[in-house]
């Protein structure tokens, strides 16, 4: 398989677990801490990287020592940080990230928006020998870019379509061929719509998939020839959910690159997504590829139905 390009946002995490989330502000002890690699784009390529694809990350951090961390856990994952750059006097994104027994979580992020989002250095010529290229809608202006060169030149792209960059999805839609969103995105890109509606939107621009995470209630899609699919969630022990949107996507990306169908792809994400929920962190959770072959043929793959 060639390699992959991850474009986006790559952050620190420091997540702490606690029994319950308090009913009003006060002091809580944390049974367990652990500090992790964390960005959408930067979580997707070590889905990637883990099921044994290879993958590179073009990502912006600071020249401090939190960066210098990002990109220690990225090499650690297998994900190629050569792109990930430093830039001076600026902070990296980090995450302070509490999670409850249930496994939900409270996310207190940060970003540095006085960070360059200049695209020059990058080496937009690498795209046209990618297998897929991904991107989130954190650094757009460089998502943008990389997803233009890749339709001229017959390479896929997927798009993360979360919360926070919205506003940028009718100048990026068009020159995107898979568009996954979290379910709140997408009812802040269409609102008030039907499920069937909403995806329909999308498609309008020019998409050739498009879907929507929704959790334990699993994903639907519908794509450019009319056909809607649903995939059930994978039934799991669930000790944290952070990440699991960024295991999907970047889990959905490695299956169109070894070049399943999109039911296909949708099981191979879902099932990633969830054995990610398994453990502390957004990356401790990810399966290789030996796992998830095992996992999807056992009977731990019992799935959760609407």
């Amino acid at each position: 398989m060639k390699r992959a390009i991850a474009v986006g946002h790559a952050a620190l995490d420091r997540i702490y677990r606690i029994e319950a989330f308090p009913p009003a502000p006060t002091k809580v002890r944390a049974s367990e801490h652990v500090e992790a690699g964390g960005g959408m784009a930067a979580n997707a390529a070590a889905a990637f990287a883990r099921l044994g694809g290879e993958v590179e990350l073009w990502s912006r951090v600071g020249d401090d020592e939190a960066g210098a961390r990002i990109r220690q856990l990225l090499e650690s994952d297998r994900v190629d940080a050569t792109f990930v750059r430093g830039f001076p006097g600026g902070r990296s994104s980090t995450s302070a990230i509490i999670v409850d027994a249930r496994g939900e979580r409270l996310i207190v992020g940060h970003r540095d928006a006085d960070i360059p989002i200049e695209t020059g250095w990058l080496p937009l010529d690498r795209v046209r020998d990618a297998s897929i290229v991904m991107g989130d809608l954190r650094w757009t202006k460089a998502v943008t870019l990389a997803f233009h060169i890749a339709r001229q030149s017959g390479v896929p792209t997927l798009l993360d379509a979360d919360l926070g960059g919205t506003e940028e999805l009718p100048g990026l839609l068009p020159v995107t061929d898979y568009a996954i969103f979290a379910e709140p995105a997408l009812e802040v890109f269409a609102p008030g719509a039907t499920l069937p509606e909403k995806l329909e939107k999308v498609l309008r621009y020019g998409v050739r998939h498009a879907g929507v995470t929704s959790g334990a209630a699993g994903y639907n899609w519908l794509n450019a020839e009319g056909v809607m699919g649903f995939q059930p969630a994978f039934k799991v022990g669930v000790v944290d959910t952070t990440g699991a949107g960024d295991a999907f996507h970047g889990a959905f990306a490695w299956a169109i690159a070894q070049g399943h169908a999109e039911s296909e792809c949708a099981r191979i994400a879902s099932a990633v997504a969830a054995m990610k929920c398994r453990k502390l962190g957004g990356r401790a959770g990810l399966p290789t590829r030996t796992e998830l072959t095992a996992f999807l043929a056992s009977g731990a793959a019992e799935q959760r139905r609407m």
